[in-house]
């Protein structure tokens, strides 16, 4: 059975490890709208054997044409199909492009969980803009103990999204919807495993 690792037994545990290390990091840096699941968050540096990444099929998906569909799921950066294969695929490309580079002590299991992905619709996105609302269920796991490093807590990684001429523009320049959103998961899953402050492009 799972159970919640004490922050200061994770330190003592790994105290060794700072003689061949740059020292302690502080792990969480959290998102614009994100609580911190506690107080004490430095443990050792990290590196990511696993990323597992759920979209869960309880999740609404709206093809509607709309401003604004109601729905927890809405996408038109890709031609249709399968939303969830494609919400996953950008998550798992936009984070292990950042996970790959993280090179640490701990090794780590991260799983996440999808909670919302409402990006532009056609509609919007050629008009007024808007904004990429994601949400996401975070946990760190021990890849060697299966100990809970950091419990489930949720990021708000939501994105400003062009619109009108800017969205065009940005088109024209191979910033497409997805382009933008793989490289700001990045940035924010670095962000939060690494301690590196990251605020959201306006």
């Amino acid at each position: 059975m799972k159970k919640v690792v004490n922050i200061c037994l994770v330190l003592l545990a790994f105290a060794g490890l700072s003689a061949c290390s740059s020292g302690m990091t502080t792990v969480m840096k959290f998102a614009p709208d994100t609580d911190p699941p506690m107080d004490v968050t430095r443990l050792p540096s990290l590196y990511v054997t696993s990323l597992n990444v759920t979209v869960p099929r309880t999740l609404s998906v709206s093809e509607g044409t709309g401003y604004l569909p109601s729905a927890d799921i809405v996408w038109r950066g890709e031609n249709y199909g399968d939303r969830y294969a494609q919400i996953q695929a950008i998550f798992e490309d936009g984070f292990g492009k950042s996970t790959d580079e993280i090179k640490g002590n701990l090794p780590i299991v991260v799983n996440v969980e999808v909670l919302r992905f409402h990006a532009l619709t056609e509609r919007t996105r050629y008009s007024v803009g808007g904004v990429h609302s994601i949400s996401f269920n975070l946990e760190v796991l021990n890849a060697e103990t299966d100990d809970i490093i950091v419990p489930e807590y949720p990021v708000h990684a939501n994105l400003r999204g062009y619109g009108g001429s800017e969205a065009l523009a940005a088109d024209r320049v191979g910033l497409t919807q997805r382009v933008r959103i793989v490289e700001h998961l990045s940035n924010v899953i670095q962000s939060q495993l690494t301690g590196n402050a990251y605020i959201p492009p306006k």
